[in-house]
């Protein structure tokens, strides 16, 4: 039997992310680069996992943005329905106004349970600092931003990632319990996005849920949060956001809490200008950091 050639072996795998070439970038607005699909993993048996980055002139602040999708579905470079249509998007108004910005995949529910998009935000940043010169931007000032599924995990990452700490985490109506009926949602039920987060009814896995669940991991030392909830949200119960807040404040971390009158999920049934102002009050709060 013939045995392949040592050097075919070494060149037929991609390279590594951490020594892999960045694609060439394009200009969507002036003094910003965007760099689509870039790797930043391969875990074992996955996909290999991407970040966009919006970079403007650097050195910069960062924003790691995790998209929403019930941990099921969804795109890394959606900040959700309402701005879908903003020309110039709110990744490069982001950039525009001087913030990095990644825009991260993570593995679904139908690929890993949790806790593996937790682990792979923490191999995002990871990598990011290890390419940090290159790449322009500080990630001793990193702000997670997410929405829905995505301000869950932006709220974990913030609550839960040790070394280096982050600066703050911004929320939009994000889950922040999954032990409790809240709204719809019961810990009983395994056909729910939380059971197929955790593989299995909330209720059956208590310690999981409560270290999936935000409102568990709540402490002293936590980074400040800027969070956003409809009060009207038929998908995620606006308590979630409310109670994290509180649970936050009390403990002497600093909350900012934003609710949205008669808004549903993704901001839906609420005005341009209050989904503008939402916006604008996250970027202040980006910026303070």
């Amino acid at each position: 039997m013939t045995l392949p050639d040592p050097d075919l072996l070494k060149q037929l795998p991609a390279p590594h992310p951490d020594q892999a070439p960045l694609p060439p970038a394009a200009g969507p607005a002036p003094g910003v680069r965007l760099l689509r699909g870039v790797p930043y993993a391969v875990p074992e048996g996955s996909r290999p996992l991407e970040l966009d980055l919006w970079l403007p002139e650097g050195p910069a602040p960062l924003v790691l943005y995790i998209h929403g999708g019930a941990w099921r579905r969804g795109r890394r470079d959606d900040m959700g329905m309402r701005t879908r249509d903003w020309d110039p998007g709110p990744f490069t108004r982001l950039a525009a106004a001087g913030l990095a910005v990644a825009c991260v995949d993570y593995r679904l529910s139908g690929e890993a349970t949790f806790p593996a998009p937790l682990d792979d935000l923490r191999a995002a940043l990871r990598w990011l600092a290890l390419r940090s010169a290159e790449l322009g931007i500080d990630t001793r000032r990193t702000v997670a931003w997410g929405e829905s599924a995505g301000g869950h995990l932006a709220a974990l990452l913030a609550l839960t990632h040790p070394e280096p700490p982050l600066a703050g985490a911004v929320s939009w109506y994000g889950p922040s319990d999954l032990t409790t009926p809240r709204g719809g949602f019961r810990p009983d039920d395994a056909s729910t996005p939380e059971a197929l987060l955790l593989g299995a009814a909330p209720a059956t896995v208590p310690a999981l849920a409560r270290a999936a669940g935000p409102l568990a991991q709540v402490h002293a030392a936590a980074p400040p949060f800027f969070l956003a909830h409809g009060t009207a949200d038929t998908m995620v119960d606006s308590s979630h956001t409310e109670d994290l807040a509180t649970a936050l404040r009390a403990v002497g971390v600093p909350a900012e809490l934003r609710l949205v009158s008669g808004a549903d999920h993704g901001w839906y049934g609420a005005s341009e200008a209050e989904v503008a102002a939402v916006f604008g009050a996250s970027l202040e709060f980006v910026q303070g950091c």
